[in-house]
């Protein structure tokens, strides 16, 4: 049933591509967003959310643009992110190129974590133990049960801390 429904969207795989090169891709990059809108659209039917997606056993080709403009979206929230490698060049030289010119200056890191562990150990001891807490993996919410410190409050101090560190770096 679920694998009917994406054959049937799939059958429009063209017209799903020149919709996304309309909204300013190129052709590949459009054929890898409507693949991610594959991915999207058989997670929601495996849910059981066939109501938006199709009506009754027509595409609801209103909801499929709106799925696909919102990948293009985060693609372009995303775009200074997102590095591509040709298919042309082995993909080992491809890795040794980009950390040849992407890594902007080798940083002595042993210092960088010491100035992070001063600047932890001047803080107040509440902000510095609720950020230690957290980063050993323990969740805020669980961490606001147990404390029965409201969540909010833990939440803001854990970036507040955050915060501080990364203007270190």
């Amino acid at each position: 049933m679920i694998k009917d429904k994406i054959i049937l969207i799939a059958k429009k795989n063209k017209t799903w591509i020149e919709v996304v090169v309309t909204f300013g891709c190129t052709k590949e990059t459009a054929e890898d967003l409507v693949q991610e809108m594959y991915i999207k659209i058989q997670k929601l039917l495996e849910k059981g959310v066939t109501n938006d997606i199709m009506y009754g056993d027509e595409i609801n080709y209103y909801y499929i643009f709106k799925t696909l403009k919102s990948l293009y979206i985060d693609l372009k929230r995303k775009g200074k992110n997102i590095e591509k490698f040709s298919l042309d060049v082995p993909l080992s030289e491809a890795i040794d190129n980009y950390y040849k010119y992407n890594v902007d200056e080798i940083v002595n890191y042993d210092e960088e974590y010491d100035k992070i562990k001063i600047s932890l150990s001047k803080m107040y001891w509440y902000d510095r133990k609720v950020y230690e807490i957290v980063e050993e993996g323990e969740s805020l919410a669980e961490l606001s049960r147990q404390s029965k410190i409201h969540y909010y409050s833990l939440y803001n101090t854990y970036n507040k801390v955050k915060r501080k560190l990364k203007k270190l770096l």
